[in-house]
């Protein structure tokens, strides 16, 4: 209703201003017609009240270019609309009257003068309907004032010519009034069709805005699936290369652990050889778990870990990390919740996110840690499942990055630093840590203004349960000569150096590399105490294995060799694990917690030493 409105104010406004527009043509006619008809009349008789007419038409001829030129400088205020619409009529009806009375009053007795005032003024009726048919009041308000008055003084005579004149007089008037009503109506549906036109184009250009927006928030979303599934894709590869070339670790490194205790003491050249080749193999496996980080894939250890502790205890670390051309500030709320997260990784990442902040301020800055709570609801974009999160900010005032670095910041490899600076996995590993806890890494930047970079991680709504196992005398354990071992890989060669580092030390192994294999010896050997075996052997996977020697025979311990990414933990979470590529060391340390007396529920699982 508000839009009818409008639109018709808009419309009874346009007919004003057509009013308006036409007054300087209309007075100018106005005074040059009656100075023509004054100069016609003068001596013909009654001449002062000719010459008073004539003045009273000029009056109002000037005052209405007076209250002409008072509307155009008017400002256009909606509430004064009404009263320039009757200001415009009264001058119209004030005119009309003044040409009336003056046809009326100074009406001459020879017929040739009648017919010169019944032209003038059926000519002044005329040209106001022509000038003003936009505004049907004020067309009235002139023609009839100016036209009756002669019908009513050619009536007034009584003779037949006369009454055919008064006749005529009138039905010239009607004709004129309906004629500018007709167009008063079509001025008026014209304008209409025009304002609607401007509606609908106003309606299509707000359609057509929000089309665009759509668009463009379709192309974002679209560039963003692009990348998500870009990212995916990279972290099946990356996770399938990673698991691939642990296994190839696993042969390397326990081969170069047995090649050692073979070597003569006193061949130290040999022995710096075997040294570099065992480095390099753990940066090897450093590498593989960034990749495994990355991909989602690595093997996690979710707890409730405090935030704000975690930073403190990191302190030093990171201190002595960063410079002291790095100021690092802390902001903690009071009350914080903590998160569920690996704490190891999550330390891990911050040290990682500290030192690219550290990069990209090479003059020195300010490093701010800071953490939050934040609620993700229904409806909200953001890639997030519904719940609860603690964010974990890093920001810095370095260098920051530009859109097209920005975008490509977690890619895996991707790097701005020069050439062995850096591996370009640190923030991809960030990044996989984040979304494989079931949250996020937000990053923001700006060039040169600095970087945020935001860790959403979920909250921990249960604290965690600490148990230890507590032993007054130490466990007694057979001699590994007493031990026989079944060991299950589908790789024929990680299987020969998992058996090799196993005679190494002192065990009997048997060797099997199905699931089927490994039944069958198992059935046929009953000595076996310890069945070790990987995540991928043909015919079943190693939790099936796992869960069917348990079935058969109870006592049986069984350790985990793997890092598989397909691994589902929660189907057997008592299982323990070892973590490829694994030393003889720690595959002895691992199978101690699986040979206790104790049975196997409570063996650690050991991941690689570090060197």
């Amino acid at each position: 209703m508000s839009e009818l409105i409008t639109s018709e104010a808009d419309i009874r406004a346009e007919r004003v201003r057509a009013v308006y527009q036409q007054i300087p043509a209309t007075m100018i006619v106005s005074i040059v017609n009656a100075t023509l008809m004054a100069a016609v009349l003068v001596g013909v008789g009654r001449n002062d009240e000719l010459y008073a007419w004539l003045a009273v038409v000029l009056s109002l001829a000037v005052s209405r270019l007076a209250v002409w030129r008072a509307y155009r400088s008017a400002p256009p205020d909606a509430a004064q609309r009404r009263k320039w619409a009757i200001l415009g009529t009264c001058g119209a009806l004030a005119s009309g009257l003044a040409w009336g009375s003056g046809a009326l009053l100074l009406f001459p007795p020879s017929e040739t003068y009648q017919l010169l005032w019944a032209f003038l003024i059926g000519g002044m009726c005329a040209g106001a309907a022509a000038f003003h048919f936009a505004h049907l009041p004020t067309v009235l308000a002139y023609i009839l004032p100016a036209g009756l008055p002669l019908a009513i003084r050619f009536a007034s005579e009584g003779t037949q010519r006369s009454l055919a004149a008064a006749g005529m007089s009138v039905v010239f008037l009607a004709a004129l009034a309906v004629t500018s009503w007709q167009s008063s109506r079509r001025f008026g549906d014209m304008l209409r069709l025009q304002l609607d036109l401007a509606q609908r184009t106003s309606q299509l250009d707000a359609i057509n805005t929000r089309l665009t927006a759509q668009m463009a928030e379709h192309r974002a979303t679209e560039a963003a699936l692009r990348h998500a599934q870009k990212m995916e894709a990279m972290g099946q590869l990356t996770g399938g290369i990673a698991h691939d070339f642990n296994n190839l670790l696993t042969i390397v490194l326990g081969s170069l652990e047995l090649l050692g205790g073979h070597l003569p003491q006193e061949d130290r050249r040999a022995a710096r050889l075997l040294d570099t080749a065992v480095k390099a193999a753990n940066k090897g496996s450093a590498l593989t778990q960034r990749l495994l980080a990355f991909s989602r894939r690595q093997a996690l250890e979710p707890e409730v870990v405090d935030l704000q502790g975690l930073t403190h205890g990191m302190a030093d670390l990171l201190r002595s990390s960063l410079g002291a051309g790095v100021r690092i500030e802390t902001r903690f709320p009071t009350v914080l919740a903590s998160a569920h997260v690996d704490a190891n990784q999550l330390e891990l990442a911050l040290l990682n996110l500290a030192v690219n902040a550290r990069d990209a301020m090479p003059e020195g800055g300010e490093l701010t840690i800071a953490a939050r709570e934040e609620e993700v609801k229904p409806g909200e974009a953001g890639g997030l499942a519904i719940g609860s999160y603690v964010v974990l900010s890093v920001t810095d005032t370095g260098e920051g990055m530009d859109e097209a670095t920005l975008i490509r910041a977690m890619e895996p490899f991707f790097t701005t630093k020069a050439a062995g600076k850096g591996t370009g996995l640190g923030l991809s590993m960030v990044h996989g840590l984040a979304a494989q806890s079931g949250g996020q890494l937000v990053l923001r930047s700006q060039d040169k203004a600095g970087t945020s970079a935001e860790l959403w991680l979920p909250r921990a709504e249960i604290a965690a349960t600490v148990s230890s196992v507590e032993t007054s005398e130490p466990v007694q354990t057979k001699p590994p000569g007493g031990r026989t071992i079944l060991v299950v890989d589908d790789d024929p060669l990680v299987l020969q150096t998992t058996v090799g580092m196993l005679e190494a030390l002192g065990y009997t192994v048997f060797a099997a590399a199905s699931g089927q294999e490994a039944l069958e010896m198992l059935a046929a050997c009953a000595e076996v105490e310890l069945v070790i075996t990987d995540y991928t052997v043909p015919g079943a996977t190693g939790v099936e294995l796992a869960a069917e020697v348990q079935r058969l025979w109870p006592g049986l311990a069984i350790l985990l060799a793997t890092n598989h990414p397909d691994l589902h933990r929660n189907a057997m979470p008592a299982l323990p694990r070892l973590f490829k590529p694994f030393s003889p060391a720690t595959l002895a340390q691992a199978m101690e917690g699986c040979l206790d007396d104790q049975g196997y529920s409570g063996a650690k699982i050991v991941p690689f030493a570090r060197r």
